[in-house]
């Protein structure tokens, strides 16, 4: 950030917080962008104008979820994996005041809502929410930090999960979001499109096993560094259309089982995909039976034995569309080459 842009910030936040030597600090120390716009006056922070920058660092850095669990079914809501971590998780049931040591929900909690903050020190979202039956809902509420790393996992196999509002969700930091929905059988709309994968390497099975999915808002997905994508939507057997246009594939490397198991799907856009890099593309539309129509012009295929690994228990009325030329599937591969 220019030294003009921070100059006429910090003058307008010094006229919003009395304690001048605070907001000094604050910028001196304090580079991140995110941290800068939610410094804003309210009766809030004139409370805190006599705290040192460090509880303004962890104020600012946390994040804050509200979970909503489904009702007569108890367990796990969150994974601590270990002490050092738990500690820095802040768990409230039912909005209560009191926080709480407990990663479990029981009957006699009679829980509706809870609300979870996690603090700066969490660098990974990994196998956060992972197995966590409970759930019902999830809203990230506050997201002002862009060093998460991993998403990995993050919601994999939440099987009663039916919404998750990411209204407030950094993406800017993360690598991998392998599996990060993989059997979230419950979840029917998914809106991504405030992601931002500009830096994700790693989209194996990201919606593995999602088979009540019928719909995915994928506007402004950048793909440009991803290189692994097997089995992105494999058993996604709800799906009916996916438009994929915006998909840049020039690095990726596995497509294997991408769309196995697709199954209600007819509509199928991969117009802009690019295999060149490809090592690995075995069923890659394996037993999708309701598909017609495919354009695969841009598909890099140079041995026969390609086309029948890639088309498994598919319907004998499939067409393809190979170099602008309509070619019926079943078996007629010379003319492909």
């Amino acid at each position: 950030m220019s030294e003009t842009i921070n100059k006429i910030n910090q003058n307008n936040i010094i006229k919003q917080i009395r304690s001048k030597y605070i907001v000094i600090k604050i910028f001196d120390n304090l580079k991140e962008n995110k941290l800068l716009d939610i410094i804003h006056y309210n009766k809030k922070y004139q409370k805190l104008m006599n705290k040192k920058l460090k509880d303004y660092k962890n104020e600012f850095l946390k994040i804050e979820l509200e979970i909503i669990p489904k009702k007569n079914i108890y367990g796990h809501f969150i994974n601590i994996f270990d002490e050092k971590s738990r500690g820095n998780f802040h768990i409230y049931f039912n909005d209560n005041n009191k926080e709480i040591d407990s990663n479990i929900i029981t009957k006699d909690d009679k829980v509706t809502k809870i609300k979870i903050i996690i603090d700066h020190k969490i660098k990974s979202f990994f196998g956060l929410f992972f197995a966590c039956s409970c759930i019902k809902k999830i809203s990230f509420i506050k997201f002002n930090r862009n060093d998460i790393n991993s998403m990995k996992g993050m919601f994999g196999n939440c099987s009663s999960l039916t919404e998750i509002n990411f209204f407030k969700f950094n993406t800017n930091k993360v690598k991998s979001m392998a599996g990060m929905f993989c059997d979230c059988s419950s979840l029917k709309v998914l809106n991504l499109s405030n992601f931002n994968t500009s830096n994700v390497i790693d989209m194996r099975g990201m919606f593995g096993g999602c088979r009540s999915l019928k719909e995915i808002n994928f506007n402004g997905f950048n793909t440009d560094n991803v290189t692994k994508m097997g089995k992105m939507f494999t058993g996604c057997s709800s799906l009916k259309a996916l438009d994929l246009s915006n998909f840049n594939t020039n690095n990726v490397i596995y497509f294997y089982c991408m769309f196995e198991g697709c199954r209600s799907l007819k509509e199928l856009n991969l117009s802009n995909f690019n295999t060149n890099k490809a090592t690995n593309m075995v069923n890659m539309f394996k037993d999708c039976s309701s598909l017609k129509v495919l354009n695969i012009s841009n598909f890099n295929i140079n041995e026969k034995t390609e086309i029948s690994e890639l088309f498994k228990y598919c319907s004998s009325k499939l067409n393809l569309i190979c170099n602008n030329e309509l070619i019926k599937y079943q078996y007629e591969y010379d003319k492909l080459f």
